[in-house]
Order: C-alpha cells, then structure tokens, then sequence
C-alpha cells in the first residue's frame, strides 16, 4: 500500500530500533493522508471510512493487542433509526429520536451536536455492513433508559453483533484484545441472552436459551468456525474490513505527542518515530487508568475502572498541549461495581434481580437499584453512600446467576477473603459483620419486604419504569423488581463506583474537529470515542451510547477530512 514504509511496517511487526521509553525519535518513518491513534470502535470505524475515500491511512495502537475497550465490552449500540430496527419493526422516527436525545441531554450538549450523532448514525452503520463482515442483531426488549421521556421506546432502539467467524482474521485472531469476561466453553452468547441466562434455574425461557447458545456453540465448531460475539465480534469485524482495505495497525506504538507544522497538526509523535499526515483522528479512548488525571479531575474515590488498562488520556493530554478545551471530565460511563479480588465486576442484572437492596453505611436505602447504572453511581457521589453494600438472600441465590456462580454453588473463598462478600445467619449478623446499625438493617429490610408484597416501592419508585424490569423474574408477582429477602443465610455485597471508561475529554463540534476554550479549530486534528467529551452529557440514553457514538463520531471525522 502507498504510504507504508519500510520503517512503518517493521515498526508495526515491533522490529524497529525504538527511541529511549517515553522518547519519540525525531526521523520521519512514515507519510500517509490519516493517522488514527487508537484500535477500538471509534478508531478502526474512522480508519476504515478514511480507507475507503482512498486516503492513505495507517492506526497506531499502544497495547500488544488491538480492539480496546470496545473488545472487551458487551458492544451494545445506540443509533436510532439504524436499517437493522427499522427491518424488525421497531416504530422509531428521526423526530421521535431528536425528542428524545434531547430530553435525555438536555442543555449539557449543543444541539448540532446532537443533530450530527442523529443524523450520521444509520449510515455509519450501513458503510460498516458495506465495508466489513459485520453484521447485528436487535436488542429486542432492551428498553431505553427512560423510556418514560418523549420519543423513549419502551421495547428499545440498540443492537449489538451478530456472529462473526474469527477465521476471517487470519494470524490477526491472536492480536485480539481478551473480552472482560470469557464467554462459556462450548457457547455462543450474545449480550441480549444474559438476561435470561441469569434465570435459566427458575425460568423456561431461560433455559431454551441456553438451550440455543448451546446449540449455536456445537454448529459453529462441527462448522470449523471460532464464533465471535460482542465487543469480540465488534472489534474483529472492524479489523478484517481493515485488513481488506488495507491499513496497517501498529501495535506496541504508543501516541507520545501530536506533530505541528506552521500551527497546523500534521501527524504523531510515536517511539518509533514521527508519523506524517494531512489529518490525525485521536481515538485513544479516556483516561480511566490515570490516578493523577483522576484525581484531578473526578470526585473520589475512584478507579475501579473495566476500560482497557492502556487507557490513561494520552490522546487527551496531547490535545491539551496544543490548547484543547475539555469538558465533562469528572464524569464517567458509571455504574455499581463489586471489588472482586482479580478486578472489579460491572454489577448489571445482580443489582436489579428481585430479592436484593441497597444500602449505604447508615444501614438505609438511598436508590432506586434498578435505575441506570450511571445515575445510582451519581447518587453514590451525592449521597455520599461509598462503599455501599447490596444485600440479597439464600433465596435469591438458590434462584439466579451471579456473575458466572451458578445457583447453589458456593461463592468463591477469594472473595469472603478480599471483603468484597459477607455472609451471616442473621440480618443482625450481616449487619455488624458490615460495620452498619443491626436495628436499622432490620427495619430498612422490613420495610422493603411490605412493598415487595404490595408491589410498589414508596421509597424510591423502583419497577416504575419499564427499564427497571429489563434484568428482573417474570415469575415474581406483583411486581417482578421486587422479593421479600426472608431464607437465611444472607449476603452482602461491597459497592463501588465503577465505570465503563471516563466520560470527559476534548471539546469537539458537529464535525468532530478539535476546539479550543475561545470555539476557534484545532487545524487537522479530530477526536471520537472516549477521548472526546461525550454527546451523551451527563447521561446514558440506552445501552451502547458509548460505541454508538464512537463509532459514529469517528466515521464523521474521516468524512470531514479534505481531499488531497
């Protein structure tokens, strides 16, 4: 391919003669149209977009690995009036989405913005079906997170990957970032199966559909395919239409700085050298792995971060160098989660299942626990309930997965040991054990036992919201977000406030250019994904309104990018 040189194809198989760690070398050692610093959604969809005008493009990638936190995700995603809802019936608008975004955003977001999520969207989606072998799958039934808001659907607009056969890679498949936690041996498991995978004990659906992932998992190998599913499928996909196209992706080659010429951004500076180009994409992903950017810019404590380990906003700061403006950085993708002793576990369907609560030190509740997992970390933060503990029954552990622990089987002897788990015979038990009042434990779990048989929490309005029955028991009347917590022994669970990946990170306009404080351009510099403030605001409208717009994001950038 034009553009690749000698130098950059050695650099990329990590053969070159690299400058002292931390030192970008001087010497030029590759010239191309687009550098994209970054591998995950947003990176590989811009690169791929660029590639495809015909610019010579070329993805350099810090980690050994390539796919980011995009491969280690569920890879759900936000676009609303994508061609993959419309063919399924799902009675989505441009007006009805545009309603809805921005009620969900509100002012935090300007509206071209918005409008440029909205509108790019459906077809992003279509080029990446075009230019790839990726294909998705409607999240049927997976709500909007306020679905109760103009324009929300109650039955959902987010899709995620079908399929995808790892062979298509080649000696690539080996290059693959891990997922955060390994589909089950002989399975193959889409993000919307988990749901019911969570109560296949107890529910008959549940069982067909591990009945089917089962049977998914046995074609696929008598077919001599390696099944990829979710962020897996995601950033595999995005690598092999990269791979057709073309474009090299460097690994082990870290973004050290930005390369200026004449005020204008004309490539990166990286160990192996300086990258020429017209143009550079910053798709680095945020800054969850940096303790000091962290504690600069975030209410603590924090840190218990699943986002790829690499991410520490090297995009960011080098944007900020230049005089970048940056906003929402004490925000992040939040949500509750367990500090286990091998890392920290993103507490979904566990949180939500009926027949558990939440409580802060005081031994009370503060939150609804079915809400969207950025707002409970918000009132976390707020309410200054860290840690907070989710206590559940015997009975609901008889009854549903937690995390891969089947029920009935015995949590892991590393987790009691960590204190991420305790159990007792007694609520009262529980609660010392917990460092909270007995009394108080007792009386909050009385309380909320009277509205799991009336069906309706007084306090905090949980099952209210048809989000809030997404990962709950159809089999629990009257309402299924609510059980009695009554068979001991009971459990209760540490909470922190995890996230996903930093929510905050360079102010950029509708074509996802660059800006400094005073609204004027940084000339040749875009960013997307995570290292760009997010055009979700303060808030999530649906599951994959992080890849969504990525992906979308990184597919204007390369669009915007003048011809030659």
């Amino acid at each position: 391919m034009a553009g690749v040189t000698r130098r950059s194809v050695l650099a990329g198989a990590g053969l070159a003669v690299l400058a002292a760690p931390g030192q970008a070398s001087a010497e030029v050692v590759g010239d191309y149209d687009v550098v994209v610093a970054g591998s995950g959604a947003a990176g590989m969809t811009a690169a791929l977009t660029a590639a495809k005008r015909g610019l010579r493009t070329v993805v350099i990638e810090k980690a050994p690995t390539f796919g980011g936190s995009a491969a280690r995700s569920g890879a759900g995603i936000w676009i609303p009036n994508n061609s993959v809802i419309l063919a399924a019936g799902v009675p989505d608008t441009p007006q009805k989405a545009a309603a809805y975004l921005s009620a969900v955003v509100g002012a935090t977001v300007p509206p071209a913005r918005q409008q440029a999520f909205l509108h790019h969207g459906p077809a992003m989606l279509e080029f990446v079906m075009a230019n790839s072998p990726l294909r998705f799958r409607w999240m049927e039934g997976y709500s909007d997170y306020y679905p109760e808001l103009p324009g929300g659907m109650t039955n959902g607009r987010s899709i995620e990957p079908d399929m995808l056969d790892g062979n298509v890679l080649g000696a690539e498949l080996a290059r693959l970032t891990p997922p955060y936690i390994a589909t089950p041996a002989g399975m193959v498991v889409f993000s919307a199966d988990y749901k019911w995978l969570a109560l296949a004990a107890v529910n008959a659906r549940g069982l067909a559909v591990a009945a089917a992932c089962l049977a998914r998992g046995t074609a696929a190998a008598a077919a001599g395919k390696k099944p990829l599913t979710m962020g897996q499928a995601l950033a595999g996909g995005l690598r092999a239409g990269l791979l057709a196209a073309n474009v090299p992706v460097l690994l082990t080659t870290p973004l050290l700085d930005l390369y200026v010429e004449n005020d204008v951004v004309k490539g990166v500076r990286t160990p192996q050298g300086i990258l020429r180009a017209r143009a550079v994409i910053i798709g680095s992903g945020g800054f969850e792995h940096n303790a000091a950017m962290r504690a600069q810019y975030q209410r603590q404590p924090t840190g218990w971060s699943v986002g790829a380990k690499e991410n520490t906003g090297d995009g960011i700061k080098a944007g900020q160098r230049l005089g970048a403006a940056v906003d929402l950085m004490d925000d992040a993708w939040w949500g509750p989660a367990i500090p286990l002793p091998d890392q920290p576990y993103f507490c979904l369907a566990e949180r939500t299942l009926p027949g558990g609560l939440m409580i802060n030190a005081t031994g009370r509740r503060f939150v609804n626990e079915a809400a969207p997992y950025g707002d409970v970390v918000h009132v976390m933060y707020d309410k200054a309930s860290i840690p907070a503990w989710l206590i559940v029954d015997q009975n609901y552990r008889n009854r549903y997965l937690f995390k891969d622990v089947a029920p009935l089987l015995p949590f892991p002897q590393a987790w009691y040991d960590s204190g991420a788990v305790v159990k007792a015979s007694t609520i009262e038990g529980l609660a010392s054990a917990i460092g909270v009042p007995p009394a108080t434990l007792r009386a909050t779990v009385t309380r909320f036992n009277g509205f799991a048989v009336t069906g309706r929490d007084q306090d905090y309005r949980r099952g209210d919201s048809a989000y809030d029955h997404y990962y709950t028991d159809p089999a629990v009347f009257p309402s299924s977000s609510l059980a009695a917590l009554w068979l001991p022994p009971y459990y209760a669970f540490k909470i922190v406030p995890g996230d996903l990946g930093t929510k905050g990170g360079m102010r950029t306009d509708a074509r996802a250019r660059v800006l400094r404080a005073d609204g004027s351009v940084i000339a040749g510099l875009y960013a997307a994904g995570n290292a760009s403030a997010a055009v979700m605001g303060h808030s999530y409208a649906g599951a994959g309104s992080t890849i969504g717009p990525a992906m979308t994001f990184g597919y204007i950038a390369a669009r915007d990018i003048p011809d030659g």
